[in-house]
């Protein structure tokens, strides 16, 4: 056993949930495992398998609304990683990010030994420098676990290397009815990862006109969108769930149709197929739903393809809005006969 470790891994709660695999292995073979998350990924670290505690902190370098730098935050950040005594660290980051602001913290904080990905000279921020031959399109929980193993971390035996959440989850059948409705989750962080308010609309009438039973979900700040998009025939849960909720939400449902956003990883984590909405402004190779069936729609050579924009840089958004709602409902079919297949295979019943 490797003592306590202390695993970083800042961003959005989809962050978070892809360095899952990572997690684990990093717990198959540490006494204590706690996870730095940044505030907006807190409530899906609370969900990993593996974690221990959980500790909250927003970097400056990576929250897209960063708070101001000031020697007392950085105080109260040092104090707080003292007292987890870790023995060892390891920073998760995307393929984009530099991981030595965080060294130097956790250096200055007395972590002793550090581990990340860096293509950067570290000099002193890191111990094991580890180097991925090209950084080509790696699906980024792979890329976390490479680290991992890098260190000496490897999942156990019968570990699927797949998303997970902890269970149980809770019983929300009283919301949604029994299991195998259509969950359209339309939210994402950045705009330019989002489908057209009309389209989404669309969408769903199309789905209920089929006979789908339609779940729209959201968070609160969702209101006005999902209220936008739901028709007569589909329920809208906005705001009606936490993370947790929303999970079971998710896995009671035969498909999950949502943008490149949080939910779409935690639909991965309880083993949903996902119908991507996926704007190309990151690679999809690195960033789609993990280890699940997923139809991949948008264009994925657009202009945008790698800008990692926020808001679209094209008008019209065209890698998205070009997709019309009948191809959602297609991929909805295609993904439902694949489950009745694998079901089929395994002797369940449909």
């Amino acid at each position: 056993m490797s003592g306590r470790v202390l695993v970083v891994r800042s961003d959005n709660l989809g962050d978070v949930l892809l360095a899952g695999p990572a997690v684990r292995a990093v717990a198959a073979g540490a006494d204590e495992v706690t996870f730095l998350a940044g505030p907006r990924g807190r409530a899906a670290a609370e969900l990993l398998p593996g974690v221990d505690r959980v500790l909250e902190w927003c970097a400056p370098w990576i929250d897209p609304e960063p708070p101001a730098i000031t020697a007392a935050d950085m105080t109260a950040f040092r104090d707080r990683i003292r007292e987890v005594r870790a023995d060892r660290a390891l920073i998760f980051t995307s393929f984009h990010q530099s991981p030595l602001p965080m060294a130097l913290a956790l250096r200055e904080a007395g972590v002793g030994w550090i581990g990340a990905i860096s293509e950067d000279y570290p000099g002193a921020l890191l111990d094991l420098r580890h180097r991925i031959e090209g950084d080509g399109d790696i699906p980024e929980p792979e890329r976390a676990r490479s680290l991992a193993e890098a260190a000496g971390f490897r999942l156990p035996p019968g570990d699927d290397g797949k998303l997970a959440i902890t269970g149980p989850l809770p019983d929300v059948s009283g919301l949604t009815g029994g299991p195998g409705y259509v969950v359209v989750h339309p939210a994402a962080t950045a705009p330019a990862r989002e489908w057209g308010v009309d389209q989404y609309a669309a969408a769903v009438r199309l789905l209920v006109d089929h006979g789908y039973r339609v779940v729209v979900t959201g968070g609160p700040a969702d209101a006005e969108l999902t209220r936008r998009i739901t028709c007569p025939g589909a329920l809208d849960l906005t705001g009606r769930t936490d993370l947790r909720g929303l999970a079971a939400v998710l896995a009671g449902a035969a498909v999950v149709v949502a943008p490149n956003t949080g939910p779409a990883h935690l639909a991965a984590a309880v083993r949903t197929p996902v119908v991507s909405l996926f704007a190309p402004v990151v690679p999809a190779a690195r960033w789609a739903p993990y280890g699940v069936p997923v139809v991949l729609l948008g264009d994925q050579a657009a202009a945008c393809r790698g800008s990692r924009a926020r808001h679209c840089p094209i008008d019209g958004h065209p890698c998205l809005n070009r997709v019309d709602a009948e191809e959602v409902l297609d991929a909805v079919r295609r993904l439902r006969a694949t489950e009745s297949i694998e079901l089929e295979h395994s002797g369940g019943a449909a």
